[in-house]
């Protein structure tokens, strides 16, 4: 299974996105891990001697989705509330994580979030609250909120 494999699953217009994610992600340090899924490649970043995932690349119905890993989200709340509308939306549409709740029932390795957003406390599961589609608007977003938890990881 090599990225290029993935990189041919990836509609045309997101391949050149895709491939500066992942030049990008590499030369900072990640580390690429790529499995198969119902609707095909999982391609994920590692970061550091913990190998904390950083970001993924997976498909959907809908076509590619980014899951990133914003473990330092508070840092940079301000790049949340300039999010587009349809990226606000998905925010807000992922559940609340079950840490929360019921912690017996939420996977162990699982930390949640707990932030401010749109005017709301929020506390959401760490693999739903920023599962961005990718597309012409969410690109420059994905990009940089994915440049800004790096940076935090790297301190």
């Amino acid at each position: 299974m090599e990225f290029n494999d993935f990189l041919a699953e990836v509609e045309p217009q997101y391949r050149g996105f895709a491939q500066s994610m992942h030049d990008y992600l590499l030369k900072n340090g990640n580390k690429l891990k790529m499995t198969s899924a119902k609707n095909g490649y999982v391609v994920s970043y590692q970061y550091g001697k913990k190998k904390r995932v950083l970001m993924n690349f997976v498909f959907r119905k809908s076509g590619l989705v980014a899951r990133i890993y914003g473990d330092h989200v508070g840092q940079y709340l301000e790049l949340l509330e300039s999010l587009p509308e349809s990226m606000k939306k998905a925010v807000n549409k992922a559940p609340v994580c079950k840490r929360f709740e019921d912690p017996p029932k939420c996977n162990s390795k699982c930390v949640g979030y707990v932030f401010s957003f749109d005017g709301a406390q929020q506390q959401k599961c760490r693999y739903n609250c920023f599962l961005f589609e990718v597309n012409n608007e969410s690109i420059p977003f994905i990009q940089t909120m994915i440049e800004k938890e790096l940076e935090c990881r790297a301190r």
